[in-house]
């Protein structure tokens, strides 16, 4: 395929325009929490958007309309079973954990408040979770980068290689120097790209097949199991997608947005914004997949989640075709650059001041924070080396590892006044392990999504290690109880 000259310069603008954004929030960028937690001064829009953005990653341009076009309706549980989860962590857990983050000594990671939270001077919690947080953001960060690199591939007929280390030079630019504000505001600008993108392409494309009722009637011609929500489902099936709702509550890189938010005040607006953005955003990625399925009988795409891309191609001029492709741009590197970041904090304050240099300055962290950005992006690049990877499959791995490990652990940490750290460890090492040994077994039970195991014995761990062990002290017990007071007056 030859480069389309316009496309590509439309794209060019959109990346460097990205890079001025980083460079901006950079000047904003003067210590730890700045960079980390950008000082908690977040807008509901900001927050909403940045939210929104990097947790959909390239999946909602790429994996949930390529598993729409391959199945049709079928599919449909994984959007709501996501709609349901993310729509709980924006009304039960933002304002917690915005809250008890701050009155646990102004925790501005993850790990750092689970440490926080349960006084847990050995370190162990800080160095398991940053553990975790580094292996399954491995895989989630290069399923990110192999979608942008199908993007690149097939819309110039670049080399895959190449275009693998094109997409992460620009992400880790920005990430390096801006930290989280660039990593929120460039989320902000993907996020409002990506939803005029999955509103614009449907609605096309529709129209170029003759409106809603001849795009029913010609899908309905191929295969009236495509217009079936229930075609081919099994209750494992059906329960396996919508167990996908259950990963939001411990995904680091987007329950971070709550605690990095102004205050609690925005957080209604933040959720009415998010929520609308999330809901118009899957109902237009699964109407890209439902009108491929009729645009494309005559020739099938090889390649099921190059359907978004091929309809940015045909249907558009080859200058607003390079806008558009570069929403799954947004959508790539939105996720990646809060996974680069949420890495980087782990091994920056989880591991180095932590184990390593317990006096290190906020400059020093923030130095060895960077330079973390840099060696987890070639981590990731070198395991996105294969080609044939899928982008959902790799994001459903990463997904089910953190919504296992840290879910159950946030949401109990948050109302159960009784939970110890030793119950807390016992979820994380319990929900990770049962993700990775429940992936490798299939047939039967095994083939329901290890999301939902993983999920179950983590919090069953948490509850009977936490009834064993002795009863949090008296220090704990009453940060918790201030914590509920600051909570009722927020």
């Amino acid at each position: 395929m030859s480069i389309n000259l316009p496309t590509l310069i439309s794209i060019i603008i959109y990346l460097i325009g990205m890079v001025i954004i980083g460079w901006m929030a950079a000047r904003l960028t003067k210590n730890l929490s700045d960079y980390v937690l950008g000082g908690r001064r977040l807008s509901a829009g900001v927050t909403a958007l940045s939210a929104g953005a990097s947790d959909m990653s390239g999946w909602l341009m790429l994996g949930l309309p390529g598993a729409i076009y391959v199945s049709g309706m079928g599919s449909i549980w994984l959007p709501i079973g996501l709609a349901i989860g993310a729509y709980i962590n924006w009304q039960f857990i933002a304002k917690p954990l915005r809250v008890y983050t701050e009155v646990a000594n102004d925790s501005i990671t993850v790990p750092g408040y689970f440490e926080n939270r349960f006084r847990d001077t050995s370190k162990s919690l800080r160095v398991i979770s940053a553990i975790v947080i580094l292996v399954f953001f491995t895989f989630y960060t290069s399923a990110s980068l192999v979608g942008g690199a199908i993007l690149l591939e097939n819309s110039f007929g670049m080399d895959y290689i190449l275009a693998l280390w094109i997409g992460a030079a620009v992400i880790v630019s920005y990430t390096f120097f801006g930290g989280f504000l660039a990593a929120s505001w460039t989320d902000f600008v993907q996020g409002i790209l990506m939803f005029l993108t999955l509103i614009i392409i449907p609605i096309v494309a529709i129209g170029e097949l003759g409106g809603w009722s001849e795009t029913i009637q010609r899908i309905g011609n191929i295969d009236t199991s495509y217009l079936n929500v229930y075609s081919g489902a099994t209750a494992i099936g059906v329960i396996s997608l919508l167990a996908w709702g259950l990963g939001y509550f411990g995904q680091p890189h987007i329950v971070v947005r709550f605690m990095g938010i102004k205050s609690t005040g925005k957080i209604a607006k933040a959720r009415f914004i998010g929520m609308g953005w999330m809901i118009l955003s899957l109902f237009g990625a699964i109407f890209v997949g439902f009108a491929g399925i009729a645009y494309f009988a005559d020739a099938p795409l090889a390649n099921s989640e190059t359907v978004f891309i091929m309809f940015s191609q045909v249907l558009f001029n080859p200058w607003v075709a390079g806008f558009l492709l570069a929403a799954i741009l947004s959508a790539i590197m939105s996720t990646v650059d809060s996974q680069l970041l949420v890495s980087s904090s782990a091994l920056a304050q989880d591991f180095y001041k932590s184990i390593f240099r317990r006096n290190a300055s906020q400059k020093e962290e923030m130095i060895v924070g960077r330079i973390a950005v840099l060696g987890i992006a070639v981590v990731a690049i070198l395991l996105g080396y294969n080609p044939e990877s899928k982008v959902l499959e790799l994001v459903g791995y990463a997904w089910a590892g953190f919504g296992a490990a840290f879910g159950p652990v946030i949401i109990l940490s948050l109302f159960w006044k009784r939970m110890t750290r030793n119950g807390a460890l016992a979820g994380i090492i319990v929900g990770a392990l049962t993700v990775i040994i429940w992936s490798q077994i299939s047939g039967g039970l095994f083939d329901l999504y290890e999301l939902a195991p993983g999920f179950l014995l983590g919090a069953l761990s948490i509850v009977i290690v936490s009834l064993i062990d002795r009863a949090p002290s008296k220090e704990i017990e009453e940060q918790f109880s201030t914590y509920k007071a600051k909570l009722k007056e927020a």
